[in-house]
């Protein structure tokens, strides 16, 4: 009886070993793969349709979160490629990305020398675990000629309250457009371009600093490059807390006015893009420092103070890599590559038509993803345009679109980002 209760507790000892290695393998492979997707995601690799070499970067930072999780008890050692058999094998679904098949990263986790107590009475002393999970960028955009009315939109989170027509910002004619009725991207060239330039010598400012004039007899017509802000209320953009808000230059968000908030904060409530799409525009009174509040908040969220080089840049790309700025709240991030940055910020699409003053609820079509000052320039630009000097420099990292009949539940929970990363395991 001491023998059979002995070996089944030795027994029980090699299960639960071998199940808690598989589950710690899963849990690094999914790690790993999320981690790989977001850098993807943030290349811009899924809004230009074309390689871009986001793979070496994606495929580094895999193996580095794979390779800081234990598996049975020590690290696993990485192939750094696509290997069957390694202890860290990241792969890709070659032939993308393109805007039919988003890009997948799979990572497969393996270790074979986990060794065994019950089982060597057989010879067996060492077995083996593995574990594999893909994720892809999910852009809901398409550029085949195939109608997105089907695909799942979006509905990212902390979107800034800017709703942007759908006018190419880097150009000054009003008929070039970002998106189509399908949610296509027109232009895949735009990523990595930015305004004001030498045709837009605008930044980003309010179409309406005062009071939006909106309808068939309104007189705020829609322009490149300029926003109409959104209504900082319960139902478009409910603002966020003043106590969450912290501004590297001393500035005290208790100052800050609700859509302050909403640009130096996270709103929390997912923007929808598409047929279920229904927000408004700010026609309230507002007063002449629309524009000014804008800056003020926004140097807040991107942590300028008052020099150049206070706020995180754009080192290179496509694909894209931030830099850390001066006045970056993680002090080990001045002057580091970074994947995420506060300059990063989500801007909304709406259906707009050349010359014609939108009225109340507008339709969000897609989405920009811009860095803010994506050179760490001084703040605010110097006077060129209709909003003086408080305008903002952006460059354009992705763009998401999902049309004006997509009805499809959306994907919910992805972040700020307008390019989901999710796990879609088994490949």
């Amino acid at each position: 009886m001491l023998f059979v209760i002995g070996a089944m507790a030795a027994l029980s000892i090699d299960v639960v070993t071998i199940y808690t290695a598989r589950s710690e393998a899963q849990l690094a492979a999914d790690a790993a793969a999320l981690a790989g997707a977001r850098v993807l995601a943030n290349s811009g690799l899924t809004s230009t349709g074309a390689p871009n070499g986001a793979e070496t970067s994606a495929r580094a930072v895999a193996t580095q979160v794979a390779e800081s999780s234990q598996v049975g008890g020590r690290s696993l050692n990485a192939s750094g490629a696509c290997t069957t058999g390694a202890e860290i094998s990241v792969c890709f679904n070659d032939g993308a990305p393109n805007f039919a098949t988003d890009p997948h990263i799979t990572v497969t986790v393996q270790r074979s020398d986990l060794p065994t107590f019950f089982a060597r009475i057989w010879g067996r002393t060492q077995l083996t675990v593995a574990a594999s999970a893909t994720a892809e960028a999910y852009n809901p955009s398409n550029a085949t000629g195939l109608s997105t009315s089907t695909n799942p939109p979006v509905a990212p989170l902390c979107v800034k309250p800017w709703l942007l027509p759908n006018i190419d910002p880097t150009q000054t004619t009003l008929t070039a457009t970002i998106f189509d009725s399908d949610g296509e991207i027109v232009n895949t060239g735009l990523v990595g371009l930015g305004w004001p330039n030498t045709a837009n010598t605008n930044g980003i400012y309010s179409l309406c600093g005062s009071a939006c004039s909106l309808g068939a007899t309104g007189t705020t017509t829609p322009s490149a490059g300029a926003y109409y802000p959104g209504a900082i209320d319960a139902g478009d953009f409910p603002a966020p807390a003043s106590a969450s808000i912290v501004c590297s230059n001393g500035a005290s968000s208790a100052s800050f006015n609700a859509y302050q908030l909403a640009v130096a904060g996270c709103v929390q409530q997912p923007i929808v893009c598409g047929a279920n799409s229904s927000i408004n525009i700010d026609t309230t009174a507002y007063g002449t420092t629309r524009d000014a509040d804008t800056v003020a908040a926004a140097e807040c969220l991107i942590h300028y103070v008052s020099l150049a080089g206070d706020s995180d840049s754009v080192e290179s790309g496509p694909p894209f890599q931030f830099l850390g700025g001066n006045q970056n709240p993680i002090a080990g991030a001045v002057g580091k590559n970074l994947l995420v940055s506060d300059s990063l910020v989500t801007i909304p699409v709406i259906n707009t038509t050349p010359g014609v003053a939108p009225a109340n609820p507008v339709q969000v079509i897609g989405f920009l993803q811009v860095f803010l000052n994506p050179q760490a320039a001084t703040m605010p630009l110097s006077p060129v345009g209709p909003a003086s000097s408080n305008e903002i420099p952006a460059m354009i990292i992705n763009m998401a679109g999902c049309g004006t009949g997509s009805a499809a539940q959306p994907i919910l929970g992805n972040g700020a980002s307008p390019v989901a990363v999710r796990l879609i395991s088994p490949p």
